[in-house]
């Protein structure tokens, strides 16, 4: 479990390094934030970018097992955006046509620019 403070690209990419595990995220899952959503059309920035790259939102990610899934499917205070695949399979976000993009971690990098 980690927090999304700095992106959750980085982020995802975090918990797949200590997990030794790759990831696929679906486009479609990721929840925006109404105002959000509206703010980043406002400024021309893509809601899905801001969404993978942004900070400060600390919403937790966390991935629990198969075997309970069927534990937390239905809870409306989770949000399932994704599964873990075998390491070689790599980080990459799945697009509503169903491609797969490899994902970079482009969020806050702490100790550049402080």
């Amino acid at each position: 479990m980690i927090d999304i403070s700095d992106g959750l690209s980085s982020e995802i990419h975090h918990l797949c390094k200590k997990s030794g595990l790759g990831c696929s995220l679906y486009e479609e899952k990721i929840p925006f934030d109404f105002q959000t959503k509206k703010m980043a059309e406002e400024m021309n920035i893509n809601p899905l970018v801001a969404a993978l790259n942004g900070g400060e939102d600390y919403e937790l990610l966390f991935t629990v097992s198969l075997a309970d899934y069927d534990k937390i499917k239905n809870d409306p205070d989770f949000t399932i955006i994704g599964h873990m695949t075998e390491a070689a399979e790599g980080v990459n976000l799945i697009t509503t046509g169903g491609s797969a993009i490899p994902l970079e971690a482009q969020g806050w990098v702490h100790g550049k620019g402080e």
